[in-house]
């Protein structure tokens, strides 16, 4: 099997990532709730993990850093936590660019009465931060946004974005689901108040764990309220963070496979992994447009860009492509709509949808001529 559905989820991970979850299943317990040695050895992978991505992210510290199940309840807490249009006149902006787990909550909160502005990307997917500027009001709270396309690839110019939102004093909350642990990011240099990310994509960490991390002194109303181990006799749910945001039993086991993958990836290197993923997407890139009939998508003049190549075949749909390279190539890839309905409305897809490759540092250059190859022999069928 060929697995080129990375941005879906990392399938290839590094062998300490397993080990960790099982070890953490021998000897964890319940972090913070008793005393006990299993429940010590939880809060220490805990706390160790929170130390490890305030230090990836530049977050400010670790109190900083609270776990979710994924990037979509990360920017569910974020986005229903800040916005509240019942109470206030409020106004945000997103782009054509933003995957569903962004747009539908904005949408929920549009139906609330918030009043919801959507950048709009042209033919390549890329939008303007002029027409950001443009965007603003004076009831404007918050600007949210993709860092890297699931679709296209394209990246957003999140420092230039920060900047105008600092400005304006405007909250900037980035959906880091693509590029985390791939592009280096910082929290203080591109001024971001909330992050958002999940663990098993380019963090190549287990599903079920992902985290958001929020700047000092940006309050975000907690998504959910319940246990938490501490105070236990206030009616209120603790309002400090990260136990704010962590209602109910972590994810240790989760947690502790994301510790050991990045473990591995410090050790490695984000700037090492970027290149190796993006010579492979080049690599492929270069091999797939020569063929007749292909026709792939975004801004490929951009150079320092997320691993992704979506395209189509002439005459074929999305679903039957995929399908066939995986029943007769073996080759895993994502086709249809991948969660980004507005991305596709820009691109002129929404009809066909796409085919989506996307690359891991764990594949092998063999593996990448070998799809390239299977594409030429079903683009040279169709034309047969």
């Amino acid at each position: 099997m060929i697995y080129l559905d990375n941005a879906a989820t990392s399938f290839h991970k590094p062998d300490c990532v397993a080990r960790a979850v099982v070890e953490a299943m021998q000897q964890a317990g319940n972090s913070g709730r008793g005393s006990s040695g299993e429940a010590m050895e939880a809060s220490r992978i805990i706390f160790d993990t929170r130390c490890k991505i305030a230090q990836l992210f530049d977050v400010e510290g670790p109190e900083c850093v609270a776990f979710t199940a994924n990037a979509t309840e990360a920017l569910n807490t974020a986005l229903f936590g800040i916005l509240h249009p019942e109470r206030e006149k409020v106004h945000a902006i997103c782009t054509e660019m933003d995957h569903n787990s962004v747009l539908r909550p904005l949408y929920a909160l549009e139906k609330r009465g918030m009043d919801l502005t959507i950048l709009p990307a042209d033919g390549k997917g890329r939008i303007s931060v002029d027409d950001l500027e443009v965007a603003i009001r004076p009831e404007t709270k918050a600007i949210v946004c993709t860092h890297a396309s699931n679709l296209t690839g394209n990246c957003n110019d999140i420092r230039s974005i920060g900047a105008i939102a600092r400005k304006h004093g405007i909250l900037f909350i980035v959906d880091a689901a693509q590029t985390a642990g791939v592009f280096p990011i910082s929290m203080k240099k591109d001024q971001i108040d909330i992050l958002c990310f999940s663990g098993h994509k380019g963090l190549m960490g287990p599903q079920g764990i992902g985290a958001i991390c929020v700047r000092p002194g940006v309050l975000v109303e907690p998504l959910k309220v319940g246990g938490s181990g501490i105070l236990t006799f206030q009616k209120e749910h603790p309002s400090d963070m990260p136990e704010s945001l962590e209602a109910g039993t972590l994810n240790s086991h989760g947690i502790a496979g994301l510790r050991a993958s990045l473990e591995w990836i410090q050790e490695t290197g984000i700037h090492t992994i970027r290149k190796r993923e993006q010579m492979l997407m080049w690599r492929f890139c270069d091999q797939v447009k020569k063929i007749p009939g292909v026709t792939v998508y975004g801004d490929f003049s951009q150079e320092d860009r997320s691993p992704v190549v979506s395209l189509n075949l002439e005459g074929e749909g999305s679903a039957e492509v995929g399908m066939i390279l995986g029943e007769d190539y073996g080759i895993s890839v994502r086709s249809g709509g991948h969660c980004a309905p507005l991305m596709h409305k820009a691109l002129g897809t929404e009809k066909t949808g796409a085919v989506r490759f996307s690359f891991s540092y764990f594949n092998t250059e063999e593996e990448i001529d070998a799809a390239a190859a299977a594409l030429g022999e079903l683009a040279a069928g169709i034309e047969d």
